[in-house]
Protein backbone atom coordinates (compact mmCIF):
# COMPACT_ATOMS: atom_id res chain seq x y z
CA UNK A 1 0.00 0.00 0.00
CA UNK A 2 1.29 3.44 -0.89
CA UNK A 3 1.74 6.03 1.82
CA UNK A 4 -0.11 8.45 -0.49
CA UNK A 5 -2.89 6.51 -2.23
CA UNK A 6 -4.02 9.66 -4.05
CA UNK A 7 -0.63 10.06 -5.76
CA UNK A 8 -1.29 7.40 -8.40
CA UNK A 9 -4.57 9.05 -9.40
CA UNK A 10 -2.95 12.48 -9.47
CA UNK A 11 -0.11 11.16 -11.64
CA UNK A 12 -2.62 9.66 -14.08
CA UNK A 13 -4.65 12.90 -14.26
CA UNK A 14 -1.49 14.92 -14.91
CA UNK A 15 -0.34 12.44 -17.57
CA UNK A 16 -3.56 12.42 -19.59
CA UNK A 17 -5.19 15.74 -18.68
CA UNK A 18 -4.28 17.44 -21.94
CA UNK A 19 -5.97 14.90 -24.22
CA UNK A 20 -9.65 15.81 -23.63
CA UNK A 21 -8.74 19.46 -24.21
CA UNK A 22 -7.02 18.45 -27.43
CA UNK A 23 -10.23 16.72 -28.53
CA UNK A 24 -12.22 19.85 -27.67
CA UNK A 25 -9.76 21.96 -29.66
CA UNK A 26 -10.26 19.69 -32.68
CA UNK A 27 -14.03 20.06 -32.34
CA UNK A 28 -13.90 23.84 -31.99
CA UNK A 29 -11.39 24.20 -34.84
CA UNK A 30 -12.67 21.43 -37.09
CA UNK A 31 -11.35 22.85 -40.37
CA UNK A 32 -7.85 23.35 -39.00
CA UNK A 33 -7.85 19.85 -37.51
CA UNK A 34 -8.88 18.33 -40.84
CA UNK A 35 -6.23 20.40 -42.64
CA UNK A 36 -3.52 19.14 -40.28
CA UNK A 37 -4.74 15.53 -40.63
CA UNK A 38 -4.66 15.89 -44.42
CA UNK A 39 -1.08 17.22 -44.31
CA UNK A 40 0.33 13.71 -44.06
CA UNK A 41 -0.07 10.75 -46.38
CA UNK A 42 -2.91 8.71 -44.76
CA UNK A 43 -6.26 9.31 -46.47
CA UNK A 44 -9.52 10.10 -44.67
CA UNK A 45 -8.70 13.25 -42.72
CA UNK A 46 -12.19 13.69 -41.24
CA UNK A 47 -12.32 10.07 -40.08
CA UNK A 48 -8.86 10.34 -38.57
CA UNK A 49 -9.85 13.46 -36.64
CA UNK A 50 -13.01 11.81 -35.31
CA UNK A 51 -11.07 8.68 -34.28
CA UNK A 52 -8.43 10.84 -32.58
CA UNK A 53 -11.12 12.77 -30.69
CA UNK A 54 -12.78 9.59 -29.49
CA UNK A 55 -9.46 8.18 -28.30
CA UNK A 56 -8.47 11.48 -26.65
CA UNK A 57 -11.68 11.44 -24.60
CA UNK A 58 -12.20 7.74 -23.87
CA UNK A 59 -8.63 6.63 -23.10
CA UNK A 60 -7.97 9.26 -20.40
CA UNK A 61 -11.24 8.38 -18.65
CA UNK A 62 -10.25 4.70 -18.68
CA UNK A 63 -6.74 5.48 -17.44
CA UNK A 64 -7.85 7.73 -14.56
CA UNK A 65 -10.70 5.38 -13.58
CA UNK A 66 -8.29 2.41 -13.82
CA UNK A 67 -10.77 0.60 -16.07
CA UNK A 68 -8.88 -1.23 -18.82
CA UNK A 69 -6.16 1.33 -18.13
CA UNK A 70 -3.36 -0.76 -19.61
CA UNK A 71 -5.09 -1.16 -22.97
CA UNK A 72 -6.14 2.49 -23.02
CA UNK A 73 -2.59 3.61 -22.16
CA UNK A 74 -1.11 1.39 -24.86
CA UNK A 75 -3.50 2.81 -27.47
CA UNK A 76 -2.80 6.37 -26.38
CA UNK A 77 0.97 5.74 -26.38
CA UNK A 78 0.71 4.45 -29.96
CA UNK A 79 -1.35 7.50 -30.89
CA UNK A 80 1.38 9.77 -29.47
CA UNK A 81 4.12 8.02 -31.46
CA UNK A 82 2.14 8.04 -34.71
CA UNK A 83 1.19 11.68 -34.22
CA UNK A 84 4.82 12.63 -33.59
CA UNK A 85 6.03 10.83 -36.70
CA UNK A 86 3.28 12.01 -39.05
CA UNK A 87 2.64 15.57 -37.91
CA UNK A 88 5.82 16.85 -36.25
CA UNK A 89 8.55 16.29 -38.87
CA UNK A 90 11.20 18.53 -37.37
CA UNK A 91 13.62 17.40 -40.07
CA UNK A 92 11.53 18.68 -43.00
CA UNK A 93 11.87 22.49 -43.21
CA UNK A 94 15.64 22.79 -42.79
CA UNK A 95 15.42 25.74 -40.41
CA UNK A 96 16.21 23.95 -37.14
CA UNK A 97 19.45 25.90 -36.57
CA UNK A 98 18.12 29.22 -37.92
CA UNK A 99 18.16 32.28 -35.69
CA UNK A 100 14.72 33.50 -34.59
CA UNK A 101 11.55 31.59 -35.33
CA UNK A 102 11.91 28.03 -36.57
CA UNK A 103 9.19 25.67 -37.77
CA UNK A 104 11.53 22.72 -37.21
CA UNK A 105 12.28 23.63 -33.57
CA UNK A 106 8.56 23.99 -32.84
CA UNK A 107 7.98 20.54 -34.34
CA UNK A 108 11.00 19.16 -32.47
CA UNK A 109 9.56 20.09 -29.09
CA UNK A 110 6.13 18.68 -30.00
CA UNK A 111 7.85 15.54 -31.30
CA UNK A 112 9.81 15.03 -28.08
CA UNK A 113 6.76 15.85 -25.92
CA UNK A 114 4.79 13.15 -27.72
CA UNK A 115 7.53 10.58 -27.10
CA UNK A 116 7.74 11.64 -23.44
CA UNK A 117 4.00 11.14 -23.09
CA UNK A 118 4.30 7.77 -24.83
CA UNK A 119 6.93 6.76 -22.28
CA UNK A 120 4.72 7.70 -19.33
CA UNK A 121 1.76 5.93 -20.91
CA UNK A 122 3.87 2.80 -21.47
CA UNK A 123 4.62 2.77 -17.75
CA UNK A 124 0.87 2.66 -17.13
CA UNK A 125 0.41 0.02 -19.85
CA UNK A 126 3.15 -2.14 -18.29
CA UNK A 127 1.55 -1.83 -14.87
CA UNK A 128 4.43 0.04 -13.30
CA UNK A 129 3.22 1.43 -10.00
CA UNK A 130 4.67 4.20 -7.93
CA UNK A 131 8.02 3.43 -6.34
CA UNK A 132 8.11 3.68 -2.56
CA UNK A 133 9.30 7.03 -1.26
CA UNK A 134 11.67 5.40 1.23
Amino acid sequence: MHAMPWADTLARVLLVGMFPFSALDKLLHWSAAKKQAASSFPPGAAGMVVAAMLLEVAAPVCIVADWHARVAALLLAGFCVVTALLYHPFWREGDFWAQGDSVDRTHFWDFTKNFGLAGGLLLVALGAGLAPLT
